[in-house]
């Protein structure tokens, strides 16, 4: 396959041979969120955003698999290194609790990196924020919870989460989510959690966040020593989505974020910055905190990382040992060296230059677009989002997308994603605007904007 001339080409989705998998799958597997019945044929060809299904079909996927492929597929950087790996047995080991060398002279050389090497390039990643400590782990959802861990052990009971917060989905993190029902419904919650607004726009900044108390915003109000009903040293941790993911790609306000530090400046407050979604170069800086006014004390990584990474200071890490540990924590050695050959990758091909050009470039196509239905365009980077008039505009796109092979993914009510590969061409954006915009048109032949 040929990255620089592929085009999407699909007959029939799903095929006969996709339906079988798809129906095979569901004799086995719980009910989950399944977006569409596109099953990718590992074994065949794919490159960058192009892959090909089992019925032959070639699609360009611009999910990324929810920025879990920040590289997208078989990217020579990561691909050439793993083809070198002679494996060994076992490939996932005690991570917390033992050591693993990857060969060469010594860990700063080592010949196949592991999660001592990882550990290493995320300290280096967060030095400006003053971090020196990693704790690894499976996933986005245990990084989250033990960012929330260690910052209840530093003491307090209670945390501010925000409105359309997403943070994972174990029984802990729940408790911080609140962008579906779903998520939480029947579920029992950690206590002393308080949700306030997330403004992203002007009005919403004026309206929802600003107040005329004496604090000036909904959270000081209600830490604030005379008329407050909170009390500041009660509180652990305040955390927020630099970019909210599930909620709909909605950035914050760069106020909302001045007056944030503000408060992590007078009340002692620990933020904790979930980047699960936005980090490792999605919105054109490495973290996507690294946009705003604000300091982090804990930064969660996952996803395109390979594994999960709680990241804070000594200070804000328990001293005492096992009062955070995993037998398993990223215990595997082939996607702790996927994560360092990520992390280089980004680095060594300038790829926060080209998410940013490159972010540049679609969100001006979507933008000068007066496509039906569509009422706005908003995001970050390679973390764009367009939002619709109705939740089932939003659906029948995403099928009529895909229809054409292009793989997108809805989020908040009636929002449509966009993550392509950070190495993105400019060819590869044209391609898959000319087939969104056909799909939208599509959509809108059907269903007429009401007058």
């Amino acid at each position: 396959m040929d990255r620089d001339t592929v085009e999407p080409r699909v007959e029939t989705i799903p095929g006969k041979r996709a339906t079988q998998w798809v129906d095979y799958h569901h004799q086995f597997s719980a009910p989950s969120t399944y977006v569409y019945e596109f099953v990718w044929d590992a074994g065949e060809d794919a490159i960058g955003p192009f892959c090909t299904d089992v019925d032959g079909n070639v699609l360009m996927d611009f999910t990324s698999h929810v920025a879990a492929a920040p590289l997208g597929y078989n990217n020579p950087a990561v691909r050439e290194r793993l083809e070198e790996f002679d494996l060994v047995d076992p490939l996932k080991i005690a991570g917390q609790d033992f050591y693993v060398s990857g060969g060469g002279g010594g860990p700063a050389d080592a010949d196949f990196p592991g999660p001592t090497q990882l550990m290493d390039r995320l300290v280096d990643l967060t030095d400006h924020y003053g971090m020196d400590r990693v704790f690894l782990s499976n996933s986005g959802a245990e990084a989250v919870e033990n960012a929330i861990k260690i910052c209840y052990a530093s003491g307090g009971h209670r945390a501010f989460t925000f409105d359309g917060a997403f943070h994972g989905r174990t029984l802990g993190v729940l408790s911080l989510n609140r962008s579906k029902a779903v998520h939480r419904k029947g579920y029992p919650e950690v206590p002393g959690v308080v949700s306030v607004p997330y403004p992203s726009t002007q009005d919403e900044y004026n309206t929802d966040w600003s107040t005329d108390g004496p604090g000036g915003n909904v959270v000081a109000d209600k830490l604030d020593p005379d008329l407050g009903v909170i009390d500041p040293d009660e509180v652990a941790y305040l955390i927020l989505e630099p970019v909210q993911g599930e909620g709909g790609y909605r950035v914050p306000h760069p106020d909302f974020a001045r007056d944030v530090e503000a408060l992590r400046d007078r009340f002692g407050l620990k933020v904790i910055a979930d980047e699960i979604q936005s980090g490792l170069g999605r919105t054109g800086e490495m973290w996507a905190i690294d946009h705003l006014d604000l300091t982090p004390d804990v930064i969660t990584s996952a996803k395109g990382l390979r594994v999960g990474a709680t990241i804070s200071r000594s200070d804000v890490f328990p001293e005492e040992k096992g009062r955070i540990s995993s037998t398993w924590g990223a215990g595997d050695l082939i996607a702790s060296m996927q994560g360092v050959l990520t992390i280089d990758a980004i680095r060594e091909q300038n790829l926060l230059s080209n998410v940013r050009t490159r972010g540049d470039q679609l969100r001006s196509i979507l933008e000068e677009r007066d496509a039906e239905g569509v009422i706005d365009v908003r995001g970050r980077g390679l973390m764009l989002a367009i939002e619709f008039d109705t939740k089932d505009r939003r659906e029948a796109v995403v099928e009529a997308a895909m229809k054409r092979g292009l793989l997108t993914l809805g989020c908040g009510h009636k929002t449509l994603r966009l993550l392509p590969p950070l190495d993105v061409t400019e060819r590869e954006i044209d391609l898959a605007t000319r087939l969104l915009f056909e799909a939208i048109d599509s959509v809108a032949a059907e269903q007429p904007a009401p007058v």
